[in-house]
């Protein structure tokens, strides 16, 4: 019988976003990234959208992208992450769900999933039906067409999940083995008991479910996925080829369907080069017809689900107590701490709950004044999400509204979908799923809860935060410097809550380091400049300003004024206020100025307190990134000044270095630390000019090479990386211009002949890939002889410099060029 592998990758991030800016901020244990998002797609995202595969040297054979030929889904929020800060990655495994359907019957490769990772089993009947319909409407979004199937967060299920999946068209699930209760033929009357993962995962199963309707289910093979995920099958191609053929059996009179899932961040992150062991293993077993690949979709058209099952519900992947993980301790942790617990569970799951059942009747109360339907909106509300321009705002309420809505009326329900929202957020599974209260997964749980109560408290004015933390006293920190969850709240979240006032505050600070125009986006806040003055005096400048700051989000707005003086170095004050006036205003512009003028700082500090009393503020008041900026900025000189010195000390001892070089006498060992800082900067800077001086690098190359010294930084690497990717670019631009190749060529031994810098090199050799299968028939074909085989030669050498297999990747065009 006919044999199908089809693997399962459940590519997931969980939000990350500030709520109050709705963009990721820097996170420090993802250096040198900016953030894991970031990381994470440069390790995993953005390698399986363009694999290797080696020959026996490790030579590139062939670039593919793993997405056509798997089944895959992407998290909507990562998704949305993506196409801002990694819109190549975003584009590539949109093509790739393109390319699959063209693959395998017009099925795409692409799932949807439940929105934000919620635990399906524990939400209400209400949050189920919302999660799945943006779920399906943002991947429409996305992918232009209808998902076939949907992933369940954890495969996390129960009955009344399925039956709202099947209403909105969804056709199949994948489950673990284990969920399975017991299965029989179609037609026949006798079950037969599969409890404890004894399922046969190589055919899909209809379920039947409480309305009558009907969904499939595609249970994976547990013992191989566990492996892919946790063992060292990833290592070696051929052994995971080996692991994936141990799968099938001859004794089965079907057309088996293996079915392969793990969290797709196996395949290079958490397992590095797993990229390209499934790229090795699904070109092997396809071009040695070992199996024919194939999706879910595809495999259901064609054979159908022979099979019922019923499931045991609440069950999931990753719990082996059901979906205890989730709202209790049940044992289920990471395994790092051992003698912690996770009592906190229970109570913050409790807590979550009391605020949602607190929010819902005030959302639904308010809002019937001017809605017809405040939950169907609700449901609408993914529309707007996805498309927050002013004609979709506009053609959104006059669908919803009873009536045409004024603009505080369209504020009012802008922040009440906007508090649903985050209700909906705070349930993302990762706030439970590891060990500690204040982890980074709970913090942002309960950020999107802060947020939710603080337009609670705008709109409705129900005061929650106090009643709230109150429930959170219950759940006990396994750290003492925090003991509980209310404490954790005060410390971790509630400092980083922010209002319109703390935008102005961010934009009259950075105004002084950063020419802003009359309109700026500071996150996802509009700033409009009314009124501007900014006066310098040596290292010492003051701004004096009145600006109008918007939400683009629920379109809220507040006018503000503010005074900010720098007087160098971290010395910064500032104060900001509400717009009282132009009087006031005037008042207070004059006086500030003519203070700074003068040079009379204490006089300065006086009418600070004058004018803003206890709202004055300092650098830590800016958002994190542009705070990093601005300090970046202000130690910028005192580095520099500390370069010029570590300068001077080399210059004054590269004499007697050379010296004692030529004598055969071994270098201070502190010589050639300050050498290798001095030299390692050079280079850096060589690298980062426009106009590449070779000659200026190849001497810098030559010292490190002399005296043995090791010139590495991660900014000299991400400096080298950024040229070269300018360069290939360009060459890419114009692949005829010889020169470009030349210096191409030239730039790439030069960077290899230092031996300790090793450069990330995934773009170029895709842009080179590009060229190679795209172009080069064509370069050579139109050029003469001569100019012909000079450019190949050229072109074979620089790609054999990249690590391709040269000859095979181009043995194909050339032998149709000679033919």
């Amino acid at each position: 019988m006919e044999r199908f592998l089809c693997i399962h990758g459940h590519f997931y991030q969980p939000p990350r976003e500030n709520p109050w800016l709705e963009a990721v901020e820097v996170q420090d244990p993802a250096y040198p990234y900016h953030d894991w998002n970031e990381r994470i797609t440069a390790e995993c995202y953005a390698p399986n959208s363009a694999a290797r595969i080696l020959d026996g040297e490790g030579r590139i054979l062939d670039i593919v992208s793993n997405y056509a030929k798997i089944s895959f889904n992407f998290g909507p929020t990562l998704l949305s992450w993506m196409e801002t800060y990694a819109p190549s990655v975003y584009q590539a495994i949109l093509d790739a769900d393109a390319r699959s359907m063209d693959l395998y019957g017009g099925h795409g490769s692409a799932i949807a999933q439940v929105y934000n990772h919620i635990i399906m089993p524990l939400a209400s009947t209400r949050d189920k039906r919302t999660q799945i319909i943006w779920g399906i409407r943002d991947f429409e979004h996305r992918f232009r067409r209808s998902p076939e199937g949907m992933w369940l967060p954890e495969t996390a299920v129960d009955p009344e999940t399925l039956d709202i999946l099947a209403e909105y068209g969804i056709r199949f699930v994948i489950l673990a083995p284990h969920q399975a209760f017991r299965v029989r033929r179609k037609g026949t009357r006798r079950w037969k008991d599969v409890n404890g993962g004894s399922v046969d995962p190589t055919v899909p199963y209809s379920c039947k479910l409480p309305s009558g309707r009907i969904i499939n289910i595609f249970f994976y093979d547990g013992p191989i996925s566990r492996a892919i995920a946790f063992e060292d099958v990833l290592t070696r191609g051929e052994e995971f080829v080996g692991r994936i053929m141990a799968g099938f059996s001859d004794g089965r009179p079907w057309p088996q369907i293996l079915s392969l899932a793990t969290d797709g961040e196996t395949y290079g992150h958490h397992r590095q080069f797993g990229d390209m062991a499934l790229a090795y293993a699904l070109n092997y077993i396809e071009m040695q017809g070992l199996a024919k690949l194939t999706n879910f979709g595809e495999y259901l058209e064609r054979f159908g689900s022979p099979f019922e099952v019923q499931i045991i519900k609440n069950t999931s992947w990753s719990c082996f107590h059901g979906i205890e993980r989730w709202r209790s301790n049940c044992g289920c942790n990471s395994g790092g701490h051992p003698d912690w617990n996770q009592e906190w569970r229970k109570p913050l799951r409790k807590t979550l709950d009391w605020l949602r059942n607190a929010l819902e009747p005030l959302f639904e109360a308010t809002t019937r004044e001017f809605i017809k339907d405040p939950w169907m909106m609700r449901n609408d509300y993914i529309d707007l999400i996805l498309d927050r321009s002013s004609e979709n705002v506009a053609n959104f309420f006059a669908r919803h509204g009873t009536r045409p809505l004024g603009n505080e009326e369209r504020v009012t329900i802008l922040k009440f979908l906007e508090m649903e929202r985050h209700a909906l957020l705070m349930y993302t599974s990762c706030g439970w799923f590891f060990d500690e209260l204040s982890g980074t997964e709970t913090v942002q749980i309960l950020s999107y809860a802060a947020r939710a109560i603080q337009l609670a408290e705008e709109t409705g004015r129900l005061h929650l935060e106090n009643a709230f933390l109150r429930r959170l006293e219950q759940a006990t920190s396994n750290l003492p410097e925090f003991a509980d969850g209310a404490a954790v709240y005060r410390r971790l979240v509630k400092t980083s809550i922010i209002s319109l006032k703390d935008v102005g505050v961010h934009y009259a600070i950075s105004s002084l380091f950063q020419d802003y125009g009359t309109e700026t986006g500071i996150y996802s806040y509009s700033v409009i400049q009314e009124g501007y003055d900014r006066i310098g005096a040596g290292a010492a400048k003051a701004a004096v300003g009145k600006v109008s700051v918007q939400s683009k989000i629920t379109h809220e707005s507040e006018r503000i004024c503010f005074s900010v003086a720098h007087l160098g170095n971290h010395f910064l004050n500032g104060g900001v206020r509400t717009f009282i006036g132009d009087g006031t205003y005037d008042s207070m512009k004059a006086e500030m100025l003519s203070a700074f003028e003068r040079g009379d700082f204490s006089e300065l500090a006086r009418l600070m307190d004058k004018h803003f009393g206890m709202h004055t503020y300092s650098l830590v008041h800016l958002f994190r990134d542009q705070r990093r900026k601005v300090l970046a900025l202000i130690t910028g000189r005192t580095l520099e000044d500390f370069e010029n010195r570590h300068r001077e000390m080399y210059d004054q001892s590269k004499a007697l270095m050379g010296l004692l070089y030529e004598t055969g006498v071994p270098v201070p060992k502190a010589f050639l630390n300050i050498a290798s800082l001095v030299l390692t900067a050079n280079l850096q800077k060589a690298f980062l000019e426009r106009d590449i001086d070779m000659t200026a690098m190849q001497d810098i190359v030559t010292t490190l090479r002399k005296f043995g010294i090791t010139a590495w930084s991660v900014e000299l690497e991400l400096a080298v990386r950024r040229t070269l990717e300018r360069m290939m670019a360009e060459f890419c631009e114009k692949p005829f211009d010889q020169g470009r190749l030349v210096l191409l060529d030239e730039i790439i031994q030069l960077i290899q002949s230092i031996r300790s810098l090793d450069v990330n090199l995934w773009q170029i050799q895709n842009d080179f890939f590009r060229i190679a299968r795209d172009k080069y028939r064509q370069l050579i074909s139109t050029s003469g002889p001569e100019i012909a085989e000079a450019w190949a030669r050229l072109f074979r050498h620089v790609g054999t410099m990249l690590s391709f297999n040269i000859q095979s990747l181009l043995q194909e065009q050339e032998g149709e060029m000679h033919a």
